[in-house]
C-alpha cells in the first residue's frame, strides 16, 4: 500500500482526552476515531490490526474444537426473562422497543440466545460435546466509559459457549478453552497469566481471568515468577486428549496467582520471597463455568445414556478483540510510539523513500515494493514528499516491525538501511541482503 493513497490521519499532538498510553497512541496513529461516549470507528490501520487479532482467535478456537456461528446484536427481552436476567441486569443493558412495541435489547452478552439455539436442535447426549462461538459487537452502557477501546460502551467480543452432559464433560471443555487461550495470547506476543477469578453463587474453582503484566495495568496482581518460565503448549497439542490437556491446566494453575480481589495473604506468604511478583495487570480474557444456570430455567435438556433427561452443563469464554488491541499497545510501546508484535502488525514493513522524486531512490523503492509484495509481505510504502524526520516519526509511531530506508547516498551504491523497530538496531546492507532478509527468492 502506498502511503500517498492511504488514509492515515496522524496527529502530531497528544489528545487531551486520552488518559492512558494505548488511547493516546491509537488516536495519534490514526487507528480510531471517537464517534460518541465510549464508541469508536476503526480506521483502516486499526481495522487491519483488529482483523489479525480476530484471525488468531478464530484459528485457536477452531483448533480447540469450537464452531463459529454469528448471532444478532439485537435480542428479545423474552429470552432474558426466561433466564431471569432481564430485570436483574441493571442500567448497563440498553433496552429498546420496535414499532410493534416489542421489548428488545442490544446484547451485552449471548448466553440466552445461544441456549435457545441449542435447545431447538440438540436432544441427545450423542451430539455432545458442543462449543459454539461468535465474534460480534456488544453494548454495555457503562457509567463512565474511559481509556478509549479499553473500556468502551460498544466493543467487539469473542464469546464461546460450551454444552456438556455433566460436570466432568464441562471440566474437559473448560480445560480446552484454557489451553486455547494460552496459545492465543502467546501468538500475539503476550505473556498471559491465568488467575483464579470469583465464581459468584456458582461456586467451585472453574473461573479464570487471563492477565498480562503492564505498568499501566488497571489492577494489582500477585503471582509466582515461575509463570514467566512456563512453556506454552505448541501446535502439536492434541485437544482431543483430555488427560494431556488437563495436565497442562494443572501445570498452569498450581503456582500462586491472584488479582487483588482474590488475593490470599496467607497463601502469598508461603511463596518464596524471591519468587514473588507483584505488578499491575490488564485482563485480556475470562473463562467461566456456570453449570445449569441457563440450561435449567430455559429447558436446555438432552437425553442421557440412562434414558433420562439432563440439564446440560455450560460454560462461557470471552475475549475482547478491541480491548486486546489496547492491551497489546500498553504492553509494547516506547516514547516514540507503538511496537507491534509481528503477528498482529498492520503491515510487515515500512518502506521509506527518503527523497521521493530522486530517480534512483524511486527506482529502488519500486523494485523492493514489488518484490516484497510478491513474496507475501505487507508493505506500507512511504512515497510522500514529507521531510525525512516526519517520515521516521510516522514509521516509529505506527510501530511496524521493520523499516527499510532508501536514501540517495545508499541508492547510489546499491545499499539500503534496515531498522528493527523493537530493538532500534540499524544496519546498512546490500540490495541482495535486503531482498533475502524478507523472503524474496534469489
Amino acid at each position: 500500500m502506498r502511503l500517498s493513497r492511504y488514509f492515515l490521519p496522524i496527529l502530531k499532538e497528544n489528545p487531551r482526552e486520552a488518559e492512558i498510553v494505548s488511547h493516546r497512541l491509537m488516536l495519534r496513529a490514526g487507528m480510531i476515531r471517537q464517534q460518541g461516549q465510549g464508541s469508536f470507528s476503526m480506521l483502516p490501520i486499526g481495522k487491519k490490526v483488529l482483523d489479525k487479532v480476530c484471525k488468531i482467535i478464530r484459528e485457536e478456537q477452531d483448533r480447540a474444537g469450537a464452531l463459529e456461528i454469528l448471532m444478532p446484536t439485537i435480542q428479545s427481552a423474552e429470552l432474558w426473562r426466561e433466564s431471569g436476567r432481564y430485570d436483574d441486569y441493571g442500567k448497563e443493558m440498553l433496552r429498546i422497543k420496535d414499532r410493534q412495541d416489542r421489548e428488545l435489547l442490544y446484547g451485552p452478552t449471548n448466553e440466552e440466545m445461544v441456549t435457545e439455539i441449542f435447545r431447538s436442535y440438540v436432544k441427545s447426549y450423542k451430539d455432545l460435546p458442543l462449543n459454539l462461538y461468535h465474534i460480534q459487537w456488544k453494548f454495555r452502557d457503562e457509567v463512565r466509559p474511559r481509556f478509549g477501546v479499553m473500556r468502551g460502551r460498544e466493543f467487539l467480543m469473542k464469546d464461546a459457549y460450551s454444552f456438556d452432559l455433566n460436570y466432568e464433560g464441562a471440566r474437559a471443555a473448560y480445560n480446552r478453552m484454557f489451553v486455547a487461550y494460552l496459545r492465543t495470547f502467546t501468538r500475539m506476543g503476550l505473556k498471559a497469566i491465568p488467575m483464579r477469578a470469583d465464581t459468584g453463587p456458582i461456586g467451585g474453582d472453574l473461573s479464570h481471568e487471563f492477565i498480562i503484566l503492564a505498568e499501566t495495568g488497571e489492577s494489582q496482581v500477585f503471582c509466582n515468577r515461575e509463570f514467566l518460565k512456563l512453556p506454552v503448549p505448541g501446535e502439536a497439542t492434541d485437544f482431543g486428549n483430555d488427560s494431556q490437556i488437563a495436565q497442562i491446566v494443572q501445570d498452569w494453575t498450581t503456582p500462586y496467582a491472584a488479582t487483588d480481589e482474590m488475593h490470599d495473604e496467607a497463601a502469598w506468604e508461603k511463596v518464596p520471597e524471591d519468587d514473588r511478583l507483584s505488578a499491575r495487570g490488564i485482563e485480556v480474557g475470562h473463562i467461566f463455568h456456570f453449570g445449569e444456570k441457563y440450561s435449567k430455567p430455559m429447558g436446555a435438556k438432552v437425553q442421557g445414556p440412562d434414558g433420562k433427561e439432563h440439564n446440560v452443563s455450560m460454560g462461557s469464554y470471552g475475549i475482547g478483540p478491541t480491548r486486546l488491541i489496547a492491551a497489546i499497545i500498553e504492553a509494547s510501546h516506547d516514547d516514540a510510539g507503538i511496537i507491534w508484535p509481528e503477528s498482529v502488525s498492520p503491515f510487515d514493513i515500512a518502506l521509506i523513500n527518503m527523497k521521493a522524486g530522486d530517480a534512483e531512490c524511486d527506482r529502488l523503492c519500486e523494485l523492493l515494493y514489488g518484490e516484497y509484495t510478491a513474496a507475501g509481505k505487507e508493505v506500507l510504502y512511504d512515497d510522500t514528499d514529507q521531510r525525512a524526520g516526519v517520515k521516521f516519526a510516522t514509521a516509529d509511531l505506527i510501530g511496524l516491525p521493520w523499516q527499510v530506508i532508501v536514501g540517495p547516498r545508499g541508492a547510489a551504491s546499491g545499499e539500503v538501511e534496515i531498522k528493527n523497530r523493537c530493538t532500534g538496531e540499524r544496519e546498512t546492507v546490500s540490495l541482495d541482503v535486503a531482498r533475502e532478509r524478507f523472503g524474496v527468492p534469489a
